[in-house]
């Protein structure tokens, strides 16, 4: 891969995290401004799960079969920078629940398309690609810094805004324009058929007649719902306790993905995968206990500490998850079972979460105050029961372990 393709990748990387986490981190803090209950915001961000479960069937019937990658990104973020805009003025809930919807059809799909694009034009993946994906997470923290420092001495109180939203779609509509210029990646099932098992990922399931890989992906889909309560809810929860240029505190969530990332090999050399695993759902314990005990007064680093901590959460849990599925799978199926996974997390998992933290915290929430330490221990109990079952049932295969702490032997 030339410094110029490179080059080329990573903006296109950095764009495509900048869009998302510019609006989806601060929608909640705007919506719960404009009159949404704890349910509707549930319902809002539930959007982004339809989104990832509608996502496989476009990529599969459309994206793999007729047309060029880059070419439907373009159309998909030209179209969505159009919804997202209009969405930004809206005010009536269904409408505004809509267009989300519509929204995240759009936007979703280029998910995949990006990474498409990035391994069609790439020599030596394995190798090539963390570089890449890495620029995504900086586009996520650039958003953030833009927001909380950039932005808001020009917009008052700006988290509660449409802005973030305007500024996500004007990013789509640059990315969108852009991704026309990006390398031809031609379609890879040009002319053949694909069915909805092989989009679902279901060739997989024959993975669930081994136990260990069975408790995995329960507990994917299981410790998923807690995550949808810190994506959900965490940005109001830290503007409501008093939190200066929160979206940027949260953007050190990212830098710590960042850092945990590079020390990951070393972590596996030592723990092996079932710890890996292990560690990664308890982080999530102590990130809710902080939230749930913690405050802006004299506790404030504990609001820190579970920020903080969600770089342990995703990388320890989701990407060894996802070296662990690539091992444990055959190579005819990886796909499919890397596909099934996605759909049982950030598909069903997060969908649950999304709606069941939109019920707890109307269930803690009177006369407009939110009790946020009962609200956050609901997740903390329930990430506990899901690591504790995890540990009890999941054993970890010695000759698969020692495979992905020496992964460039396989």
């Amino acid at each position: 891969m030339s410094g110029l393709i490179y080059t080329r990748l990573s903006t296109m990387m950095f764009l495509q995290f900048f869009v998302w986490g510019a609006w989806f981190v601060t929608l909640g803090t705007y919506l719960a401004g404009i009159g949404f209950s704890g349910s509707d915001i549930g319902l809002a961000y539930l959007t982004n799960n339809i989104g990832a479960m509608v996502a496989p069937f476009f990529v599969g019937l459309i994206a793999d079969r007729f047309f060029a990658s880059e070419k439907i990104m373009g159309v998909l973020h030209v179209s969505g920078a159009f919804v997202l805009y209009l969405v930004s003025d809206l005010e009536l809930q269904s409408s505004i629940i809509i267009g989300l919807i519509l929204y995240n059809i759009c936007y979703m799909p280029t998910l995949a398309l990006v990474n498409a694009v990035s391994f069609n034009a790439m020599n030596s993946p394995n190798t090539q690609f963390p570089k890449v994906r890495v620029w995504g997470t900086l586009g996520w923290i650039v958003a953030g810094l833009t927001i909380s420092f950039l932005l808001a001495g020009y917009v008052e109180n700006i988290e509660a805004t449409s802005t973030p939203m305007k500024l996500a779609a004007a990013a789509s509509l640059i990315l969108g324009l852009y991704s026309f210029t990006l390398p031809n990646t031609p379609p890879q099932n040009a002319g053949g058929r694909t069915s909805v098992k092989d989009m679902m990922g279901l060739d997989a399931l024959a993975l669930m007649k081994d136990r260990s890989f069975a408790v995995f992906a329960l507990c994917s889909l299981l410790i998923s719902i807690p995550l949808a309560f810190y994506y959900a809810f965490t940005n109001l929860f830290l503007n409501e306790v008093g939190m200066p240029a929160v979206a940027a505190s949260m953007s050190l969530g990212q830098v710590s993905e960042v850092v945990f990332m590079l020390v990951m090999p070393l972590m596996f050399a030592r723990l092996g995968v079932k710890w890996m695993l292990f560690v990664g759902m308890i982080a999530w314990v102590l990130r809710y206990a902080f939230f749930a005990s913690g405050d802006w007064d004299s506790l404030s680093w504990m609001l820190y500490a579970g920020i903080v901590l969600h770089g342990i959460c995703y990388d320890f849990f989701f990407v060894t998850g996802q070296i662990y599925v690539d091992q444990k799978a055959d190579k005819t199926i990886r796909a499919s079972a890397q596909g099934l996974i996605a759909l049982l997390t950030y598909g069903m998992g997060l969908a649950i979460g999304s709606l069941l933290a939109g019920l707890t915290v109307d269930y803690y929430t009177v006369d407009g105050v939110k009790n946020w330490p009962s609200i956050w221990w609901v997740p903390c109990i329930f990430a506990a029961f899901v690591a504790l079952l995890f540990h009890l049932l999941f054993k970890e295969d010695i000759k698969q372990s020692a495979a992905i702490k020496a992964p460039a032997s396989s």
